[in-house]
């Protein structure tokens, strides 16, 4: 992945208790990045999230996540996280990930993450928000989302 895939980026500087005893950034953080870097994207697309979960009762589970590892990231390091949602089911997204160096154009590592959205009283899928379909679709230039 090129860093043209994204409109979005979320910064980190990574910090010394994120670094293993090699100094690079531990394996399970890149998770927690991807994690913020979903909020940070929902946040600018605009979608407010936390009115949607009050409104409707529903929220996003996580049922999926992968990294994939190419060149390491140190401590200390700038670094920038292109992300895009890659596709839109009826009732899931497909969030895609790249870690950058800061000002690099070739991605260090990549990611994905699937969230599905649910109702909490039934605990079942539930259909994404209209909202967030539309916003999405244009940000993405998706075409028709499915």
């Amino acid at each position: 992945m090129q860093r043209s895939d994204f409109w979005h980026f979320t910064p980190f500087r990574v910090r010394y208790y994120e670094a293993d005893a090699q100094g690079i950034l531990f394996n399970a953080n890149y998770l927690a990045y991807f994690d913020t870097c979903i909020v940070e994207y929902l946040r600018d697309l605009p979608f407010d999230w936390n009115a949607e979960k009050a409104a409707k009762n529903t929220d996003f589970h996580t049922v999926r996540a992968l990294v994939e590892y190419a060149a390491p990231v140190r401590y200390d390091e700038q670094i920038e996280i292109g992300t895009k949602i890659e596709k839109l089911g009826r009732s899931s997204m497909t969030f895609r990930f790249a870690v950058f160096g800061k000002g690099e154009s070739n991605a260090r590592s990549t990611g994905e993450v699937v969230w599905v959205n649910a109702d909490q009283a039934a605990h079942k899928s539930a259909p994404l928000p209209e909202i967030l379909r539309e916003r999405v679709g244009r940000k993405e230039k998706l075409s028709e989302p499915a």
